[in-house]
């Protein structure tokens, strides 16, 4: 029996909306509905489901066919007439909200030598994990930060960013991560446009990594009131480095590996108010057991190749490619080398789950999970 037909089985049980239909009921909900009212109990079932229900739909982009199209935007709009020449990832479940996965947005974005994005800012938070190309930076309200492969970077809600490559630079991708959806949702986002349409760099180049990239050392003296790290660029090797020395010191998760939280080192949480990230190291043969939690995420693969089992759907995987977990949704991830180590970067929604109190999480207790509807 699917999780939807014992679902429709329970909602006879006492204590769920199971109100027989009649001709004066009709009538009743057409006079309620002149006066844009509505009886509970016809919705109480859909509006209060028995547990959490995504609608979005376990998805892989393949970095083969996203790169190309990518790369062919290069010679089809400009960076200052696009305002970002980004190739968005659409859920075919959230098409009219723009979403990846669940209230997330992604997207990829790529620049030439010598071209520089116009500065801006917007409520929504962003993150960026750089994917290809040297001579990248962004400028975070003043502040100059440097694009290598593999880096984490943020450009937090509320912040003046803009992006470029040097001119002896190469080519550069990255994927771009936002809580537009999420935003819009809340009614509460806005966009703005620099006055001078660039910012001056007003302080030394990656001098949050200088200042606040030491291992659990802060500077003396330093003040941060601000809802999200002052650290903006988490670099590859030494996330990796870190993830080795977690493996060695025997911190793993049956679920998800070696997996290491990107941090604000002012206080231990999240990166950013709305949205958080991770990188987990699978050791080469690992398999994860399966697991379920209320929050979206959507994962790149930063190094290596494999496959995951998401709601009962395998997608095999290899370096840059993308894909998407809804929320509640069982999964488990898979090594697919026995010599080499597999790395998945992810970012999620985890931080509005946990301040609204709505985070679960599930491990299987069985040998396999339930099935789910596709």
């Amino acid at each position: 029996m699917s999780i939807r037909t014992a679902g429709e089985a329970r909602d006879r049980e006492l204590g769920r909306a199971r109100v027989a239909d009649s001709e004066d009921l009709q009538q009743y909900y057409g006079e309620l509905d002149r006066l844009d009212t509505g009886a509970l109990w016809t919705v109480a079932n859909e509006i209060e489901p028995w547990e959490p229900h995504a609608f979005s739909a376990p998805t892989l982009w393949r970095w083969s066919e996203l790169r190309i199209q990518a790369l062919r935007s290069l010679d089809l709009v400009a960076p200052e007439d696009a305002g970002r020449r980004v190739v968005y990832l659409r859920n075919p479940r959230r098409r009219e909200i723009s979403a990846v996965c669940g209230l997330l947005f992604s997207g990829i974005q790529v620049m030439r030598p010598g071209e520089r994005a116009s500065a801006h800012r917007h409520g929504a938070s962003a993150l960026r994990f750089i994917m290809e190309g040297s001579g990248g930076y962004t400028v975070v309200d003043g502040h100059r930060v440097d694009l290598h492969p593999g880096d984490f970077v943020l450009t937090p809600g509320g912040t003046w960013h803009d992006h470029g490559v040097d001119e002896e630079g190469e080519t550069c991708l990255w994927q771009d991560g936002l809580d537009i959806p999420l935003a819009n949702a809340l009614e509460a986002n806005w966009y703005e446009v620099h006055p001078d349409h660039h910012q001056s760099v007003d302080h030394p180049p990656n001098d949050s990594e200088g200042a606040f990239g030491g291992p659990a050392l802060l500077p003396t003296g330093y003040s941060w009131d601000r809802p999200y790290s002052p650290l903006l660029r988490y670099p590859f090797d030494a996330t990796y480095e870190s993830l080795q020395r977690a493996a060695s010191a025997g911190v793993e998760s049956p679920h998800d590996g070696v997996m290491l939280r990107y941090v604000n080192p002012h206080t231990g949480g999240h990166v950013m108010a709305t949205m958080g990230a991770a990188m987990q190291l699978l050791r080469p043969g690992e398999a994860t057991r399966a697991h379920r939690h209320t929050g979206n995420v959507v994962y790149q693969v930063a190094r290596g190749s494999g496959h995951s089992v998401i709601g009962g759907h395998r997608f095999d995987w290899v370096e840059m490619d993308i894909f998407c977990v809804p929320s509640w949704t069982w999964h488990e991830h898979a090594n697919a080398s026995t010599s080499d180590d597999a790395c998945l970067f992810s970012f999620n929604d985890f931080p509005v789950l946990e301040k609204l109190a709505l985070w679960r999480e599930q491990g299987l207790t069985g040998d396999h999970p339930p099935q789910q509807n596709a």
